[in-house]
């Protein structure tokens, strides 16, 4: 019988993978009021998940100056399209529960870590690793504890004190694709008409943006340095181009990222004679950003 989770289990270091992290929902028949406006978004609880995706990319330090380097290992949805919401959950947990993962979200401490642990508990679900892992300061539920779970869209607004971005928004300003012709507020019209693939693809897309958007905050903070982003980018663009053929949404991201590169180079460490970065051979052209279809 395996023994369950302690405090303090992980103490004896940071996570060492990352894991960027997705929902999409649709309001639950059931629990939503019946009088709820229409126009007021849902609470938590009357979330019902229908698709999570993850990227998971190990994390590598150097000893001696603590930077850190970034290898993909992974871009996927979680189960089969088929699955009702608790076996997706269930599998979230399991595969949680079995890494020593760094989460990173964007607007997760007020959504989407907030609706997978309201229907985990609809659900009768556990989840010790998210509550007791860590320290008393530094753990999952820590506001600024980043080396558990960075809210990205917190930190770029320095926890509140700026505006808040969108991640369409953020995705713009460092040059990633962005939503490429799908949207959350389609989620609900595509699941009823039974295009959870579709769904399943845009949530993909959704952590492939965090994921650039992630690797230029890391560089910006000194968790990594040139070499180490301009090598992540690259691995990426390796990983996109190989599961193109099979994933026609992932070959569409890799290609308009390749495009919206000239407006904000997609590498940060090429520079010019006078020491001013250009973006590298595969971000020449276009400067304006286009609504792709999946």
């Amino acid at each position: 019988m395996r023994h369950p989770l302690r405090r303090r289990d992980f103490d004896e270091g940071s996570p060492d993978t990352l894991m960027m992290l997705d929902i999409e929902t649709v309001p639950d028949p059931i629990l939503t009021p019946a009088d709820w406006p229409a126009d007021r978004f849902p609470k938590a609880m009357w979330h019902q998940v229908v698709a999570i995706s993850v990227i998971e990319a190990g994390v590598g330090r150097d000893a001696g100056t603590g930077v850190e380097t970034y290898e993909l290992r992974s871009c996927r949805s979680g189960g089969e399209p088929g699955w009702d919401e608790a076996r997706l959950l269930r599998a979230f947990w399991r595969l949680f529960e079995g890494g020593r993962y760094r989460l990173v979200t964007w607007n997760g401490r007020a959504f989407d870590m907030p609706v997978v642990l309201a229907r985990s508990l609809m659900h009768g679900l556990a989840a010790p690793a998210w509550f007791l892992r860590g320290t008393r300061w530094a753990n999952y539920g820590q506001r600024y504890a980043q080396d558990w779970h960075l809210d990205l869209m917190d930190a770029i607004s320095s926890f509140g004190a700026a505006s808040r971005l969108t991640l369409e928004e953020a995705a713009a300003a460092v040059g990633a694709p962005g939503k490429m012709g799908e949207h959350g507020s389609c989620v609900a019209e595509l699941v009823a008409r039974d295009e959870i693939g579709r769904v399943r693809d845009y949530c993909e897309t959704d952590v492939a943006n965090l994921y650039v958007i992630f690797m230029r905050w890391a560089h910006l903070t000194g968790r990594t340095d040139a070499a180490g982003h301009d090598a992540a980018v690259e691995g990426f663009l390796r990983y996109l181009d190989a599961e193109g053929p099979a994933r026609p949404h992932l070959a569409a991201f890799a290609r308009e990222w390749r495009r919206t590169g000239a407006r904000a180079p997609m590498h940060v460490g090429r520079t010019t004679g006078s020491g001013a970065v250009v973006a590298g051979p595969d971000a020449c052209h276009g400067a304006r950003r286009s609504s792709l279809g999946a």
